[in-house]
């Protein structure tokens, strides 16, 4: 290696080796953790690491605090991460470079830097005791620059008061960029500029959603607020309206033709898309065979097209209480994809022969074309089944039956079954709550969702055994890792408080206990609490490229097939499936994996969309009730406050600690509870209390009780 090459090497490895300082929070390491943590483990690279060591200690940028180890002198003094504001105006910023601890920003030292916003800050020294804490130097990327809210408007000027909470500064509108807002609308705003001596943004209004409290503006500001476009451009509407309706016979040619088979589709009474339906026929030697047929969709959106790319920026349809937003245009998701009752359509399907122990003995995977004899509601197919009479009552119980075993295979191989509690709202013509229920889930939704599971299982085994070791497929799987022990540990002594014991000997041990533990609480007051603590426990499911299992279910590969319309995962499965069953090469996993990260990051952003409707909706029942009593539980606990769910409506609020004035409350984080300081009264998550509605705030989505004595 010539000397001027060398040089070069020396440089980049000395700033490879501070960086593994830096990020391991300059803990004392000797050359061989070095070499170790930079993944370099041949002889000649560790004796260089060595003296590069000893090199930057003579230049006084390491030191040796014991022989052998060393650290940096000083660590650097610049970092990036990702702002997480408070309510006082202050920040964190939780550092992209691994650091163990978050770096604290006053006000005056943000800069103009807004929640989510990825900064550069400079470091201060940390002095001893003190927290490490920091300034913002650069806004490297903006979170997000619109914002829903409602206009303050005034004779010379216009504000804009967001709705997000932890956007702490209004923005200052110019009367030429109302748009046509009005005093007290809720709309859209924009920044535009930040000047950087002005305590409030500027900027524009963009959309005017209405009046604040009509169901409408109300609905599409939560939409917006999360990132979801309220309408499809243009471009793609015409893509969509273009697409050709008739089936040709050249294109019925090279599919597996179903026409002629018994299919239908079990659906909520009020869906309009019907994404998949079930096929149903005896076999000569005895056995059935059951076709799950799901939409075709990946024969209509092209990849690359508009349709195609508005769909994985959606990456998902969004279901609020009272409208679903799509993820394809209507005339696709409602039209030409919707498995409607006496339509020739396009399919994708997962066609199994089961032997009478629900045993998979034969699978294919295809292309096929279908005609739905039967549209059912779940509440008629429900009828079918405990009556045991009506139409097509042989092949549902038949199903049903399959349904059962397939169930009770998967809860003894470990899976986990959580029956959280779906709330929903009975609305008038404006979109004002009458109503509240629960949604209950009976045999006919579980017969449907067992064999779209098995579709899902085996589609995803499939391609995991089809390529092995250096022949692996990249391919889109849904993961749910094995939840952390100490979060299991800490729900386990919660739930003995109830007398629930979680047995944690083993994994299957574990799943066994708490299945026992679901069934047990089914019915009770405590059900909701206990099984919400128990899903916080768990690890999140996220799409990915890497093989994992799917702990809650216990099959060791799983994936997304059956949602084509609502999912663009399941768009990508598809696409993938087709590619190799006919022995195509494995596509880039890198572009697959962020594919996935963006897929998992808009499903996050649909279902806090879909709980802040539910929130919203919660208050507007509640509004007229203040000063009504009501028996709660306790739901959750925060350091200013304890949540209560309402027992008859499940409607949750809020008892802010300040408003128990009997003693001095703190909150004691490890036993799920909060206590007086004083008198050691103790309420406890799960505790049944009374509480009076005191007041509701719409525009936050809040609702605040008090405790009754």
């Amino acid at each position: 290696m010539s000397k001027k090459k060398s040089n070069n090497f020396n440089l980049v490895l000395t700033k490879l080796i501070t960086d593994v300082f830096e990020k391991s929070g300059n803990k004392p390491l000797n050359y061989k953790q070095v070499a170790s943590k930079l993944n370099l483990h041949d002889d000649e690279t560790r004796v260089l690491i060595l003296e590069v060591l000893k090199e930057e200690t003579r230049k006084g940028i390491l030191q040796e605090p014991e022989k052998g180890k060393f650290i940096l002198k000083q660590l650097k003094t610049f970092v990036t991460g990702k702002v997480d504001m408070t309510s006082d105006g202050s920040a964190y910023i939780v550092s992209d470079d691994e650091f163990e601890e978050d770096i604290y920003v006053a006000p005056r030292k943000l800069r103009n830097a807004l929640h989510g916003d990825i900064v550069k800050v400079y470091v201060y020294a940390k002095n001893k005791g003190r927290k490490k804490d920091g300034e913002v130097v650069e806004i490297l990327q903006r979170a997000k620059m619109d914002f829903t809210g409602i206009i303050k408007l005034s004779d010379r000027f216009a504000f804009f008061v967001p709705d997000d909470r932890k956007m702490l500064h209004d923005i200052f509108i110019p009367l030429d960029r109302l748009n046509g807002a009005k005093d007290g609308y809720k709309a859209i705003a924009k920044i535009v500029d930040w000047p950087e001596d002005a305590k409030n943004p500027i900027g524009e209004i963009t959309h005017v959603l209405g009046k604040q409290g009509e169901n409408n503006a109300e609905m599409n500001a939560i939409l917006a607020d999360y990132g979801f476009p309220l309408a499809f451009p243009d471009e793609v509407e015409k893509q969509a309206e273009l697409i050709k309706e008739e089936i040709t016979e050249e294109e019925i040619a090279k599919r597996k033709d179903f026409r002629q088979v018994l299919t239908f589709t079990i659906d909520p009474a009020d869906a309009k898309d019907f994404d998949d339906a079930i096929s149903f026929q005896k076999l000569k030697n005895g056995n059935i065979e059951v076709g799950v047929h799901i939409a075709d969709v990946s024969h209509y959106v092209k990849p690359g097209s508009a349709l195609d790319k508005e769909a994985f920026e959606r990456g998902t349809s969004v279901y609020l209480v009272d409208r679903v937003i799509p993820m394809l245009p209507e005339r696709l998701s409602n039209g030409l994809c919707s498995l409607r009752p006496n339509e020739d359509k396009l399919c994708f399907s997962a066609v199994f022969e089961l032997d009478n122990d629900a045993n998979v003995v034969e699978q294919w995977f295809g292309r096929t074309i279908i005609h739905s004899d039967t549209r059912f509601s779940y509440e008629d197919a429900q009828e079918v089944l405990e009556n045991k009479s009506g139409k097509h009552s042989e092949e549902l119980l038949k199903l049903n039956e399959i349904a059962y075993k397939l169930r009770e295979r998967k809860f003894k191989h470990g899976a986990i079954s959580f029956e959280s509690v779906e709330i929903k709202f009975r609305l008038d013509d404006q979109g004002k709550p009458l109503g509240v229920y629960v949604k209950e889930r009976k045999d006919a939704h579980k017969l449907i969702e067992d064999f779209m599971l098995l579709a899902n299982k085996k589609v995803a085994e499939f391609i995991a055994k089809k390529g092995k070791g250096k022949q692996k497929l990249t391919f889109v799987y849904r993961s749910h890792d094995s939840p952390k022990e100490d979060a299991l540990l800490s729900f386990s002594q919660f739930a003995s408080k109830f007398g629930y014991k979680i047995d944690m000997s083993s994994g299957r041990e574990t799943a066994r206990s708490l299945n026992f533990l679901m069934a047990d609480v089914e019915g009770k007051k405590e059900q909701n609490v206990l099984t919400q603590l128990a899903i916080r426990s768990m690890a999140k499911a996220v799409y990915t490229t890497k093989k994992h299992s799917h702990y809650g279910l216990a099959f060791d590969y799983y994936t997304h097939f059956t949602s084509p319309i609502r999912r663009y995962p399941d768009v990508m499965v598809h696409r993938l499936l087709e590619l190799y069953l006919a022995d195509g090469k494995s596509v880039n996993e890198e572009e697959y994996e962020k594919m996935s990260i963006h897929s998992s990051q808009m499903e996050k952003k649909a279902a806090d969309a879909e709980r802040a409707s539910v929130k919203y909706k919660q208050a507007e029942y509640l509004q007229n009730n203040i000063g009504e009593e009501f028996s709660g539980i306790i739901s959750g606990l925060t350091e200013w406050g304890m949540y209560v769910e309402i027992i008859a409506n499940k409607c949750e609020g809020m008892i802010r600690l300040r408003d128990l004035n009997d003693d001095f409350y703190v909150l004691d984080e490890k036993n799920y509870c909060i206590i007086g300081q004083r008198r050691k009264k103790k309420y406890q998550l799960g505790d049944e209390v009374t509480i009076m509605v005191k007041k509701v705030d719409l525009g936050k989505r809040q609702i605040d009780f008090t405790l009754v004595k």
